[in-house]
């Protein structure tokens, strides 16, 4: 009898596996300079707790990346991935026109993705992402190791009103 397919870790990348507090600044000014803050996502630093967790899922679990970041940067998330060690997976992406709020846009994904098997563990930084997931009856490990009080509302903000990351 082969044997089953492990069950599916879903991580975010921004602020849970990424430090994006040097591009936040991009975020406070009006109006936001999107096109500077996501070109600079692959100078992002390692946040070590997000390695860590990563790595630890990664030997009981299939690993899926789900970020609230457009679909052109697909490659520079590739490649920030592999050259920073984080074990091999799925990597969904928001549609380069997909405005929906990241707790809405997000849920959808881990229903689809429970269609096909169990999702033992969301793995998120945003409160509103953890909040719907947990209401929705998943997992919720809540990344609170990239939390910087000063720059994540305004993270947050953008991610539920504007739907870009």
């Amino acid at each position: 009898m082969p044997d089953a397919k492990p069950p599916y870790a879903v991580l975010d990348i921004d602020a849970t596996l990424s430090d994006t507090s040097r591009r936040i600044h991009f975020l406070d000014r009006r109006p936001k300079d999107w096109n500077a803050f996501f070109a600079h996502a692959k100078e992002d630093a390692v946040l070590d707790e997000g390695l860590a967790v990563a790595t630890t899922l990664a030997e009981t679990h299939e690993i899926v990346y789900l970020s609230g970041r457009p679909e052109r940067l697909r490659r520079d998330t590739v490649k920030w991935l592999k050259d920073n060690g984080f074990p091999e997976g799925r990597i969904f992406l928001r549609g380069n026109t997909d405005r929906r709020p990241s707790a809405v846009m997000k849920l959808y994904r881990l229903k689809a993705l429970r269609a096909e098997r169990p999702v033992a563990v969301l793995v998120d930084d945003d409160v509103r992402v953890c909040d719907a997931a947990e209401k929705a009856g998943f997992t919720v490990l809540r990344a609170d190791w990239g939390l910087d009080p000063e720059t994540q509302p305004t993270l947050f903000d953008a991610q539920e009103t504007e739907g870009r990351t």
